[in-house]
């Protein structure tokens, strides 16, 4: 499985940016799709993840009413949309793939493919 995401740049804060990834060359199926970051300095951190099959979301506690997350499955696509953004969210965003329900989709090793990441920079 590759994930390839893109849609980064700078931004103002109060400004809006989506990011989007395309999950290609999957052999079965996803279970789950999720966006993590790191900040400078900073562990990775979840973001938010969809399971592809219902829908179903979880957002961290920071991106809850400014992000939301959504899915293409017909064109295996994760989308992130984040409004209202802030200069503490500026940090390098990674798509993820989980093949298999183990974990809870917040969990970061329960994720099986990782994207290269694609930068957001929020300015103040």
């Amino acid at each position: 499985v590759q994930l390839q995401a893109s849609g980064g740049g700078l931004v103002q804060t109060g400004g809006s940016l989506t990011l989007s990834c395309e999950a290609s060359r999957i052999t079965g199926s996803l279970y789950a799709l999720g966006w993590f970051r790191r900040a400078p300095g900073k562990e990775r951190e979840f973001v938010a993840a969809i399971v592809r099959s219902t829908g179903g979301t979880n957002y961290a506690s920071s991106a809850k009413g400014r992000f939301t997350i959504s899915r293409d499955n017909a064109k295996n696509m994760v989308y992130l949309q984040m409004n209202d953004l802030k200069p503490e969210d500026t940090a390098v965003y990674y798509c993820a793939g989980e093949r298999n329900k183990i974990l809870r989709i917040d969990i970061i090793r329960g994720y099986d493919y990782w994207g290269q990441g694609t930068q957001v920079t929020v300015s103040s």
